[in-house]
């Protein structure tokens, strides 16, 4: 796993690469990140991104094709509030300093930044689409609603006080008679509730096979703990 202090020492085109393709929340060609931010990843910086497990690469096509793990989403993350590489000019702090100031602002509206970067139907490119004849159908309103006042229920008698963490995998053992896709759907609608925090576990070495079991997934991030009150 790559350490808070592997970051200063990536290079800038290897970390314009993590920032572009986390903003884009996709799988990117070379030809793709030329025309996006004007450069493509190859090479050692190619190889150094794949090695420290950040990025996956196809290179079963012609163009390479890259995407974020989800290692590299905690890395690029953890850009937000790393300090920029020494090696790095003007162009590189200033990146440096929007990150720093995306993350409070993210961390202020309690927004992931997988939920925050993540494609919607609008702005997926054709490729990225789920080819379904049909949708399937999203929760009924009124649904969503009893469900999210269960989630609540569950989470007073779990917590031992408002807004204290409580883990995705005992609400989910209070909520056992709720299918799973109804209460994700309702979990996710949460997250935009001004005293609704569900965030990842940072230290994922801590997580039990249960607690990787319960995750719901938001954006491109597994979350693992729910908080509800005052932060």
């Amino acid at each position: 796993m790559t350490s808070p202090a592997d970051v200063p020492h990536l290079t800038p085109n290897q970390i314009n690469a993590l920032v572009v393709l986390m903003a884009e929340a996709r799988r990117l060609t070379n030809v793709e990140l030329r025309e996006l931010a004007g450069f493509t990843l190859t090479g050692k910086d190619n190889k150094k991104l794949v090695d420290l497990g950040l990025v996956d690469t196809d290179k079963s096509r012609r163009t390479f094709a890259h995407e974020l793990t989800d290692e590299g989403w905690r890395v690029a993350r953890q850009l937000h509030t790393a300090a920029p590489p020494k090696q790095g000019g003007s162009t590189t702090r200033s990146l440096f300093v929007v990150l720093s100031n995306l993350h409070r602002s993210l961390d202020r509206l309690r927004v992931s930044h997988g939920d925050f970067f993540k494609q919607t139907d609008a702005t997926a490119s054709p490729a990225s689409e789920p080819r379904h004849e049909t949708p399937a159908p999203a929760p009924a309103p009124a649904a969503a609603a009893d469900v999210e006042a269960l989630v609540r229920t569950a989470y007073r008698e779990l917590a031992p006080a408002p807004g204290a963490w409580v883990g995705l995998a005992d609400v989910r053992d209070q909520l056992a008679h709720t299918d799973r896709p109804t209460l994700d759907a309702a979990l996710r609608a949460m997250v935009g509730r001004e005293d609704v925090r569900i965030i990842p576990v940072a230290n994922t070495k801590s997580l039990t096979p249960r607690d990787r079991a319960a995750a719901v997934r938001i954006g491109n991030e597994d979350n693992h703990a729910l908080a509800i009150g005052p932060a």
